[in-house]
């Protein structure tokens, strides 16, 4: 456990000292995002554009990640156990990509429809029955939704059938 700890300030000091514009705490083993990171990066938050937390065991995720880093364009949570996200991730206006793919969501996170900027959402192996076709359609930046290897209801699948105005990737049945 020292070692991972060890291994997330290696890289949280690397992007305060180096002033970069991206966080990559992916393979931590973290269960959710260090409280002792949003001091440190308190300085450089406002920079970070980038963040990836893909391959940990979060659970969850605070509404102080998201009203922190506030010009992220790019969030990486695949490979984590999240089942859904706070309401404050309706706030990030700059937000253009998030992945969540292989969490444990069973309903769509409804509050990323407000995301005006998100172009691409990943959804790929969740455990999503139902997505909200009519919200996603009036989303206007939505280029790419990846539905894969979710258990999809059929209304859900005749829905995303109809053209729409964006790329959808699903496994429909045949």
């Amino acid at each position: 456990m020292a070692e991972a700890v060890a291994n997330v300030a290696r890289r949280i000091n690397a992007t305060v000292e180096e002033g970069k514009d991206c966080l990559d705490l992916s393979n931590c083993k973290l269960i959710s995002f260090p409280d002792g990171v949003f001091k440190v990066l308190r300085s450089v938050s406002e920079n970070i554009r980038v963040i990836t937390l893909a391959d940990n065991e979060m659970k969850a995720l605070s509404s102080k990640f998201f009203s922190t880093f506030t010009q992220l364009r790019e969030l990486d949570l695949q490979g984590n156990v999240l089942t859904k996200l706070p309401d404050a991730v309706g706030e990030m206006v700059h937000l253009t990509s998030i992945n969540l793919a292989n969490n444990s969501f069973s309903t769509f996170p409804d509050k990323l429809t407000e995301i005006a900027t998100l172009e691409r959402i990943n959804l790929e192996g969740n455990s999503l029955t139902e997505i909200p076709a009519e919200k996603l359609s009036a989303m206007p930046a939505l280029k790419w939704l990846n539905v894969k290897s979710n258990p999809l209801d059929s209304n859900t699948q005749s829905a995303l059938q109809s053209p729409l105005k964006f790329d959808i990737l699903s496994t429909t049945q045949s």
